[in-house]
């Protein structure tokens, strides 16, 4: 405190200056007279901003980071083991707008440990995967499956670590990675007349391992979290920075991170030396982790009108790409903070490009019919026409919009899908209209997903898109309030 003294007393001393002093000032060097510093405690100021700002530029790294974490903590998964659901997600799953339609694959690597090789199975009839491979920024170093590097055929794919002067044996699919760890995540999609429990079997099919296994691989280890909580969701709070020290102290730093490194070293994240932030640091950091969570929730409410899907309706794509339509939002004069943590605040896993024909897209309703903002506690629903331009199917998934991820509630129900449709009441129309709310209504209960008091976030997933939702000449109509 006795140096935030000594400043307070030499803004005092310059006010005190009288005009003919101060006409003998050099025109720059200190700020204007009379003014005065906003906080007394400058060493949390500076904390609270570096903060604040750590949480927006790491944040896609956080995100990704968290799901090992989880994974080694949680259900004692080891690199190269494979997290394989037996079943649709939970909201157990505590994860980032997760999907509860299709079984979830995922699995980490640590290649400054050993290169690894991962197993894809050819895409065929008895299924196929979809997916993306990422490094410790998550931004994806490897599509897989029929969108992917093998064009379903399947293969072996070789990753390697930053500076790999090793040999690559034939036949392999080698990837670069920019960093030591890396993930992916995938979805078993059954088959044409196949059951979720043919995508289960096929999962089964992948191996991941060492390239010095490779003569002999090892029995794959496949974890089942079906019934577990898998908590993968970034803390907003002091502990939000113990990830980003686990992080950034092990991966190579890039050229573009230097200065952020920089500014980390007084948050006590510093490669070589032990994470002790002191009391004064805890408090900042809590504080600008809170405050950045509140900054992204305005972010994604106050997302402009040509950010939605179309001009006259209230959706936005899950997916929003920068200028080059990718999502490394590294610009030719900036790298964008804010769009790119907005965009990693409620949405994990991306492409390396956003297609104009993709696989699966994402209608995230922000507003209703009124243009007003989705509220907890109320009622809303959507009515979905007979035919729905989709070659596979659509869903309809209700998230916290605090969270952004599943809902709690005693029927676990957390989505809807065509599948669903003859268990629905129908319109004469052959239409279906859905409800979101604390209640269903009356004789609409297998139309309903409940959202126990939470502000809900519904999104609207085309599983296979047809051109009519491409094109935008098919239009969803936008969710009415109830009651």
């Amino acid at each position: 405190m006795k140096s935030s003294h000594f400043i307070v007393s030499l803004f005092a001393l310059l006010i005190l200056c009288d005009s003919a002093s101060a006409q003998m000032e050099p025109l720059g060097g200190q700020p204007p007279a009379g003014a005065s510093v906003s906080k007394v405690d400058l060493d949390y100021q500076a904390k609270y901003q570096r903060a604040f700002e750590t949480v927006l530029w790491s944040l896609p790294a956080v995100a990704i980071y968290r799901f090992r974490a989880a994974a080694f903590e949680d259900l004692g998964l080891k690199d190269n083991d494979i997290i394989a659901y037996s079943m649709p997600a939970t909201p157990r799953l505590e994860a980032i707008t997760a999907n509860s339609s299709t079984p979830y694959i995922s699995a980490f690597a640590d290649l400054k440990k050993a290169p690894t090789v991962l197993e894809i199975p050819a895409a065929g009839a008895d299924g196929s995967l979809y997916g993306q491979v990422v490094d410790a920024w998550q931004l994806t170093i490897a599509d897989v499956g029929p969108s992917g590097l093998d064009k379903g055929k399947g293969g072996k794919y070789l990753f390697t670590a930053p500076g790999y002067k090793g040999v690559v044996p034939k036949g392999y699919i080698q990837v670069k990675s920019p960093s030591y760890r890396i993930a992916f995540a995938f979805r078993s999609v059954p088959a044409k007349g196949k059951s979720a429990a043919d995508a289960y079997a096929y999962s089964k099919r992948l191996k991941m391992y060492t390239l010095a296994q490779a003569g002999s691989p090892p029995k794959q280890r496949f974890v089942d979290p079906a019934k577990d909580r898998y908590a993968t969701l970034p803390f907003y709070d002091e502990r939000y920075f113990k990830d980003v020290y686990d992080i950034f102290t092990y991966e190579p730093t890039q050229a573009e991170n230097k200065i952020m490194m920089g500014m980390l070293a007084s948050l006590g994240i510093e490669k070589g030396k032990p994470f002790q932030p002191d009391e004064t640091t805890k408090r900042a950091m809590r504080q600008g982790a809170i405050d950045a969570w509140a900054y992204l929730q305005m972010k994604i409410d106050n997302l402009p009108q040509s950010r939605m899907y179309w001009s006259d309706r209230h959706y936005a794509s899950l997916l929003q790409p920068d200028e080059q339509n990718t999502f490394t939002y590294d610009q030719d004069d900036k790298i964008s903070i804010d769009l790119r943590a907005a965009m990693y605040f409620w949405c994990t896993y991306v492409p390396k490009v956003a297609s104009s024909t993709p696989a699966t897209a994402y209608m995230m309703a922000i507003r209703d019919k009124n243009g007003e903002l989705l509220k907890a506690g109320k009622t809303y629903k959507v009515t979905l026409p007979e035919v729905m331009p989709v070659k596979q199917f659509w869903a309809l998934t209700v998230y916290d919009r605090a969270t952004n991820s599943f809902i709690y509630s005693k029927s676990e129900r957390s989505t809807l899908s065509s599948y669903d449709l003859e268990k629905m009441k129908k319109n004469a129309d052959g239409s279906v209209t859905l409800y979101v709310g604390p209640k269903a209504p009356e004789g609409f209960e297998s139309n309903w997903i409940p959202t126990e008091g939470k502000r809900p976030l519904p999104a609207i997933r085309f599983y296979g898109p047809k051109d009519e939702f491409n094109n935008k000449s098919f239009k969803l109509s936008d969710f009415e309030l109830v009651n």
